[in-house]
């Protein structure tokens, strides 16, 4: 049942005097609202009358000050489940960024205070969560404490609670702090050169070539690949405008859209960083025309069936891969040429290593990789634990919010310096092994 958090909105209250209730004492708070209708709030199980009258003089207090808690029996979990759909789910606007808030909240602060009264929380409870966190992983432990604050924070202004417990609290030091252009590259999560041009090879025959391409090559994410068209080149500067993905739009249901479109929605790119211009290197350049040679062939093959939606990642009824589409097609891919065993992620964690370890400024590789800021890139691609994937980025804005002092200056050069950053294939494939068939 959803809980209901409007008791808060009363426009004027009364506390009734202490009487005995059940063998011990007690008082009646009534809450009147704006429609006439009033709520009574019942405070019991006092052992005197002398203890009754005393909370009843805090209770008029907390009253005219503004701070009185209206919701004494919410549990964190029930808690923590309206402030997703009530504050999150109309804020990020995007079903993914929503979905990993949620796997946060459930899998790293529900099991462990799921089930405790929010009132009951304290600074006690809070610390030995992030240091339980922490223990886990220093970036889970980051999350917890960004949602924590923020979370906690709406909840004062529902009058779910009086203060915020988790203000202030700070994260255990587990590890030393490292210099900040420290870069520790786990290549055991990424491939290595040969590998690359062996995986490109191999996937020519495949129907995700361009996928491939657009992860290894250009740090794309799989939701931005299926969500470019041919209209965001700019074929005569070599570019690439990346302006939305395909995805599920936030509200809504399946039975609203027509079958199979469900997940393939045209929706807001995941931050403001995402929405990037990146410059497309030769060999894909060329692969980006060959692709459109197919997509006029097919359409001219197909004019009563084919979906001329300009996608480049399409059917050959034009219409838009599925987020998964690739999984099968990669899987085998890895297995048949040898190569090791590491997730689709891992193919632009391996485009983000390469820059970096050919000494790339990280400020410019985070712009391409469409990370909100350096230290982004640095805790995601160069801490060798890497649980958490393209995570931290998401809830940046709220970090920025919690904890401002974590801002990092960017140059102003940096805002252009990106559109010189091109991973130079040649440079280090084989260029014979690498020509497109003509």
């Amino acid at each position: 049942m959803k809980l209901d958090l409007s008791l808060h909105n009363y426009v004027d209250w009364e506390v009734k005097p202490v009487i005995a209730l059940k063998g011990k004492f007690g008082y009646r708070v009534i809450l009147r609202y704006m429609d006439g209708s009033e709520k009574v709030q019942q405070k019991s199980g006092f052992r005197t009358d002398k203890e009754a009258a005393k909370a009843r003089e805090t209770t008029i207090g907390e009253l005219h000050a503004g701070t009185y808690i209206v919701y004494a029996n919410v549990k964190v979990a029930e808690f923590l489940s309206f402030w997703l759909e009530d504050d999150i789910q109309r804020r990020v606007e995007s079903y993914e960024t929503y979905r990993k808030f949620e796997s946060i909240v459930r899998l790293h602060i529900v099991p462990f205070i799921g089930k405790k009264k929010m009132i009951d929380i304290n600074r006690g409870t809070v610390q030995k969560l992030y240091n339980d966190r922490a223990e886990y992983s220093q970036s889970v432990a980051k999350l917890v404490k960004t949602i924590m604050n923020i979370s906690f924070n709406y909840a004062m202004e529902k009058k779910i609670i009086a203060e915020n417990p988790a203000s202030g609290i700070n994260l255990p030091k587990r590890i030393k702090a490292q210099p900040f252009h420290i870069r520790n590259i786990d290549t055991r999560k990424t491939l290595t050169m040969e590998q690359i041009q062996t995986l490109l090879e191999a996937s020519r025959e495949t129907p995700i070539h361009m996928q491939v391409l657009f992860n290894v090559l250009m740090g794309l994410r799989r939701c931005e690949i299926n969500g470019v068209k041919y209209s965001d080149i700019d074929f005569v500067n070599r570019t690439l405008k990346l302006q939305r993905q395909l995805g599920i739009k936030m509200n809504t249901k399946k039975e609203d859209f027509a079958p199979k479109t469900y997940t393939k929605q045209e929706v807001r790119m995941k931050t403001p960083s995402s929405y990037r211009t990146l410059p497309i290197p030769d060999y894909v350049f060329e692969a980006i025309l060959e692709q459109r040679e197919i997509y006029e062939k097919n359409k001219r093959r197909r004019p009563a069936e084919f979906q001329d939606l300009g996608y480049i990642c399409c059917s050959s009824y034009g219409r838009p891969r599925s987020k998964d589409y690739h999984w099968e097609h990669y899987k085998k891919l890895l297995q048949d040429n040898n190569l090791p065993d590491i997730r689709w992620h891992d193919l632009r964690s391996t485009f983000c290593t390469l820059l970096l370890k050919n000494d790339f400024n990280p400020k410019a590789v985070a712009k391409l990789m469409g990370h909100a800021k350096e230290l982004i890139t640095m805790d995601v691609y160069g801490d060798n634990k890497g649980i958490i994937e393209d995570c931290i980025e998401e809830l940046q804005p709220f970090i920025d919010e919690v904890m401002p002092g974590a801002d990092i200056d960017q140059d102003d050069e940096l805002l252009t310096e990106n559109m010189d950053i091109v991973i130079p294939v040649e440079t280090y494939l084989n260029e014979s092994n690498l020509c497109m068939p003509c």
